[in-house]
């Protein structure tokens, strides 16, 4: 923070400094109190200026409007997400036919992984989950 009155806190962008138009307005006061000054480069805000303080506050409404939507559309997506379920890329089918060829040695686990397009951890799991299975 400023050592001396009339010194400037310079930033690159607001959201390096805060995430919120609450702390960012504390930090603004906070700074004022101290005799100094306030400026963002990318947004051009300078509170040593009527207009500039103005500015700061509508940059930092807005900008605390698009984190808000942005927290809602996430939120949103991933209900839609777990309401559609799990889809598997390989068919139930698919899936014992790996587990079978595997066991019975005709491929290797990187083999079928290579001809089912997935990642050989995949082929380990599968495995893991059919033995488990058996157990049961």
């Amino acid at each position: 923070m400023p050592k001396r009155t009339g010194d400037v806190v310079v930033v690159v962008k607001l959201d390096r400094l805060t995430r919120s138009l609450r702390d960012l307005l504390n930090i603004i006061e906070r700074i004022d109190k101290w005799g100094a000054g306030f400026r963002s480069l990318t947004e051009s805000i300078d509170t040593a200026t009527s207009a500039g303080v103005m500015i700061m506050h509508v940059i930092g409404a807005i900008a605390e409007l698009e984190r808000s939507l942005i927290r809602e559309r996430t939120r949103a997506g991933l209900a839609e997400a777990r309401k559609a379920g799990r889809r598997f890329k390989l068919s139930e089918e698919d899936r014992k036919q790996i587990v079978y060829l595997v066991r019975e040695e005709k491929m290797t686990a990187a083999d079928c992984a290579r001809t089912y397009r997935i990642h050989e951890s995949n082929i380990s799991r599968l495995l893991a989950t059919a033995e488990t299975k058996a157990k049961d």
